[in-house]
């Protein structure tokens, strides 16, 4: 390295260089400013000039201030006198854009003075950290007095209900709290205010937080917005409670509250160094006192290590993919993992130990060695470890005024650090560093721990979830090939979360599940597309802390619910709308494994029995939850394949069955209990039976599906009930169907049961709500329309007694098997869907609706119903099935329409029926592009036309 000579230590030659154009613009600027320096002191601005472009600059600027340095400022500087100095200057200032320039212009004095002392050794390191950290705290109380006493005078004094003035108060953190702020640090502050009220004295009262907010607002404005004359401080309030979605401003109960029931361990950590700045007042110990229980626990509180240990591998992390090479703060052995090991010790045992409880390094370090916590020599090694990085911290940072701990890339910036190191060149430079990092992670890990090969998968996960940053969340994605839309997602609910009141312990189950969460939906194929409906599910258990832990400590569970819930909004809206639902995740051979037709019956009446049978709302409970989890395993099995989407329907179909059963179970009980039975029964007999039409009776009812019942009895007119309160059987059945519907309907936290539709009773909704079945096959031969005979197709005896069942299918197989003019059956059954479509049918012509497009399930249906009724007659065996699958099976085998039409019909009708459950489950409308279903359609639309021409 080739050497000049600028005062009394050789500087390089591209060193000497450098500072030339800054001493032409000098003594072309202000040639007076030179005149009364001595050639040693001509010499030594040179030198400083040379060491940094910050000082070379702000010297250029303000030349003036060059005198005072020499006469007096480089001696040493008066930091108690900060405070009176600034406040001062600004008494006599009434315009914001004036105190903003005077506290740039004082700051960047100082500053020069600090670096000027940092760089030619005139001050230990520790004097110009307190230097450093006490101009930062005059300047920001300044600030805060000037604005509190403008917005007084505007909007009134914020006052308590007591009537006592209330003053905005500032949490300095991290080194600013510790007084050890480095050189060019930006500074994290919280603003709080002890009471809530109002302002009095203005024009009109103001809310205590606006005002204060507004205040805060102002006064970050006033700090960090760069001017001509720079900035005072960057100031960073994301540490304030919920970060950067919380308010600007809490008062000291919101404060407690938030720490009590939501502070997480990295905030206990922030803590550790938080400081009230400004002149200490009976307010400053009432914020100590309530934070204290928070950052301090009573017991040995060991559980701060592993914690530390995560957030250090969080950094590690961060390290690592940000390429921060030659990071002397986060890297390995850094300025970091010295605060960390100190206050490990502080965490642990600050709550039995009050020597602790203190915001410096410097002085805690002392302590732990005063309480037997560490040997002389690692306090030793630490220290001058520490003060090594540090100071070069430092005098990297005063070089351009800059913000970073990174080594330099280029040569000249090693040649000024060399130079106030004394070092001979950069390597040797390296080594003492590099030394240095080393002695200090040697420490860490003795004390500390953390395997430095931590398990990226948790690691990059959980910070993630911590992440406050878009372009650090951005970075995390990319390293791990996510998709980089998670994040704003992510970020837009973490923020809503930190709203909600979730208690500590949810709070820290929370962290702990989404960490874990987040790499199962990285694990997913379309981690965004899962991360909505998830989201919405973690909602509804953010305030059941039973339902986190489950899924924490469940990885079956939480799979299930990622893939679930991305092959099925349906599913993620009953899992969000139900959570109990979540149990039947745990155990996915179980999910899958859906109960046999046959048995519904019998596994609906063992889900009953855990219930007594005289409470009622147990009991319509229970019927809602078993409905729900055997509809989740029916979708979970549908979705995933495991359940031939034929079947879907059946199971559906039994399981509503087996429900009706339980339901009029239930009703019966109820009602007999309170006016006997009607006494024409016999034992074991209700005289009642419950009719399916519609998908009921067809067997293909779908997700969601309500029930088209029609109600039917058989009691002989004029009879009467048997018990204490008798009444006519008439009235009897009537209120058996109202309770029936009163147990369906009626919503319980579980939701309602299934919604009845009974407009198909004789005479629809004017008509009884139950109808004696002579009655009712009267009406069918008599004075029903076409429309409700082909309805009667699809109808199908669903419970009751035998004797029911069997004359209602006879009643329906002499109604369908009728001699029709067939010509007028043709028509008005075209009339009923024409009018059916021009009522029901809303898509673009592009778009084919699943139901009512031409081609569609309803055409099919009425192909089938015009068929059983035009041909009943002669063909008594198309009476017997409901369903449309089986009729078109019977219609070919007796050849009324040829095999290739039934089967083009069977497949069509299929295939949109799968397609509507597959778009129910997505919960989206049940319309395709016409070109997708064409095929099918038009093979539909031909049949219709030759059949119902």
């Amino acid at each position: 390295m080739r050497a000049a000579l600028l005062g009394k230590k050789e500087v390089s030659t591209q060193m000497a260089a450098n500072v030339e154009n800054y001493w032409q613009r000098l003594v072309d600027i202000s040639p007076q400013a030179l005149v009364s320096l001595s050639k040693e002191q001509q010499q030594e601005l040179k030198t400083m000039m040379a060491l940094s472009d910050f000082v070379a600059t702000q010297l250029c600027r303000h030349p003036h201030w060059i005198e005072s340095l020499f006469t007096q400022q480089l001696n040493g500087l008066e930091r108690n006198l900060f405070d009176s100095e600034l406040h001062e200057l600004l008494a006599v200032v009434s315009d914001e854009e004036q105190v903003k320039k005077i506290l740039r212009q004082y700051r960047n004095q100082q500053m020069v003075c600090i670096a000027w002392r940092d760089y030619m050794d005139y001050a230990p390191l520790e004097e110009s950290l307190l230097d450093l950290s006490a101009l930062a705290e005059a300047l920001v109380i300044a600030g805060r007095d000037w604005l509190y006493q403008d917005m007084c005078n505007s909007l009134g004094t914020p006052t308590s209900p007591e009537g006592v003035a209330q003053k905005l108060l500032i949490l300095g953190m991290g080194k600013l709290g510790g007084r050890e702020l480095n050189f060019s640090s930006d500074i994290d502050l919280v603003f709080t205010f002890p009471e809530h009220g109002e302002t009095i004295g203005g024009r009109r009262s103001l809310d205590n937080q606006q005002f204060f907010i507004r205040m805060g607002q102002r006064l970050v404005n006033l700090l960090h917005q760069a001017t001509v004359d720079g900035f005072v401080y960057r100031v960073d309030m994301r540490l304030r409670p919920y970060g950067e979605s919380g308010p600007l401003v809490v008062s000291f109960s919101g404060l407690e509250d938030y720490y009590q029931e939501q502070g997480r361990d990295w905030e206990r950590y922030a803590m550790v160094k938080a400081r009230a700045l400004g002149p200490w007042t009976a307010d400053s110990d009432e914020l100590h006192d309530l934070l204290r229980p928070f950052v301090y626990r009573r017991y040995l509180d060991f559980s701060a290590i592993e914690s530390l240990r995560k957030m250090k591998g969080l950094i590690t992390q961060e390290v690592r993919r940000r390429k921060l090479n030659d990071n002397i703060k986060l890297g390995a052995g850094g300025i970091r993992e010295v605060e960390f090991v100190v206050q490990s010790f502080q965490l642990i045992r600050g709550g039995r130990e009050p020597a602790l409880r203190q915001q410096s390094l410097f002085a805690a370090i002392e302590t732990l060695y005063n309480l037997g916590q560490i040997e002389y020599l690692a306090l030793d090694e630490l220290k001058q470890s520490y003060l090594l990085l540090r100071r070069v911290e430092n005098l990297l940072q005063a070089i351009n005024d800059e913000q970073t701990q990174t080594l330099p890339a280029n040569e000249l910036d090693w040649q000024r650090l060399c130079w106030a190191f004394d070092a001979d060149n950069e390597m040797d430079l390296r080594q003492q560093i590099e030394a240095a990092m080393s002695c200090i992670h040697r420490h860490f890990k003795e004390t500390v721990g953390g395997n430095d090969q931590e398990d990226s998968n948790e690691t990059w996960s959980q910070q993630l979830w911590n992440a406050q940053e878009e372009e650090t969340a951005f970075a995390i994605l990319e390293e791990q090939e996510v998709d980089l839309q998670l994040w704003p997602m992510l970020n837009r609910w973490h923020d809503t979360v930190v709203r909600r009141t979730i208690g500590p312990r949810g709070r820290e189950t929370l962290d702990k599940l989404m960490p874990r969460l987040l790499c199962d939906l990285s694990a997913h194929s379309q981690p965004t597309k899962a991360f909505d409906p998830v989201s919405k599910v973690l909602d509804q258990i953010l305030t059941r802390t039973t339902y986190l832990e489950l899924l924490c400590e469940n990885p079956g569970a939480r799979q299930q619910l990622v893939s679930l819930c991305c092959a099925s909004p349906w599913i993620a809206q009953q899992l969000a709308k139900f959570p109990m639902l979540l149990d039947e995740l745990i155990d996915p051979a179980q999910l899958y494994d859906t109960t046999a037709l046959d048995d519904y019956g019998s596994e609906l009446r063992q889900y009953l029995l855990r219930v007594p049978e005289d409470d009622m709302e147990q009991q319509m409970e229970a019927l809602r939850q078993f409905k729900l989890s055997q509809q989740l395993k029916i979708a979970a099995a549908d979705v995933t394949g495991v359940l031939p989407v034929m079947q879907v329907s059946d199971h559906l179909t039994f399981l509503a069955e087996a429900i009706i059963e339980q339901v009029v179970q239930q009703a019966w009980a109820q009602i007999s209990a309170r006016h006997g039975v009607p006494d024409n029964l016999k034992a074991n007999e209700m005289g009642f039976a419950v009719i399916g039409y519609g998908k009921a009776g067809g067997l293909e009812l779908g997700y969601g599906s309500d029930l088209d019942l029609v109600f039917l009895h058989n009691a002989p007119q004029g009879g009467q009930t048997n018990g204490d309160r008798a009444i006519d059987v008439g009235h009897f059945y009537l209120k058996l169907a109202q309770r029936i519907l009163h147990l369906f309907s009626t919503r319980t936290i579980s939701g309602e049961l299934y919604e009845v539709d009974m407009r198909l009773r004789p005479s629809g909704a004017s008509g009884l709500l139950v109808s004696e079945i002579e009655n009712f096959g009267d009406y069918q031969r008599t004075d029903a329309w076409t429309w409700e005979h082909q309805a009667l197709v699809r109808a199908r005896f669903m419970f009751g007694d035998n004797s029911l069942s069997t004359r209602f299918n006879e009643l329906r197989s002499d109604v369908l098997e009728s001699n029709r003019d067939n010509a007028l059956l043709a028509k008005e059954v075209r009339d009923m869907r024409l009018k059916m479509r021009q009522h029901l049918l809303k898509v673009p012509q592009e778009m084919f609706d699943l139901k009512q497009s031409p081609g569609g399930i309803a055409d099919i249906e009425f192909i089938a119903q015009y068929l059983v009724l035009a041909h009943a007659c002669e063909y008594q065996a198309l009476s017997f099935w409901s369903d449309n699958v089986r009729i078109f099976e019977q219609l070919a085998e007796l050849e009324l329409i040829p095999i290739a039409s039934a089967q083009a019909l069977t497949q069509a009708y299929c295939y949109l029926r799968d397609e509507s459950h597959r778009l129910t489950l997505q919960q989206v409308e049940t319309t395709l592009p016409l070109a997708t279903v064409q095929h099918h359609a038009n093979k539909v639309i031909e049949i219709y036309q030759q059949i119902l021409h």
